[in-house]
């Protein structure tokens, strides 16, 4: 019987334990969600032609 209570014990904390990871991962993408939000306001700005930003030296 101690072994079984044992196992219920940690089986409840393994459930809380990725109750806790989920809510964390949940949070972090609604960080992103609204700072790329902030970030929209204020336009795209195109990446195409990082290649040739800067002028070659002589």
């Amino acid at each position: 019987m101690f072994e079984y209570e044992m196992q219920q014990l940690r089986q409840a904390d393994r459930i809380r334990e990725a109750e806790e990871q989920h809510q964390v991962a949940e949070a972090l993408r609604g960080r992103r969600g609204r700072r790329n939000a902030e970030h929209e306001a204020e336009g795209r700005v195109s990446h195409t032609h990082r290649r040739f930003r800067f002028a070659r030296a002589a």
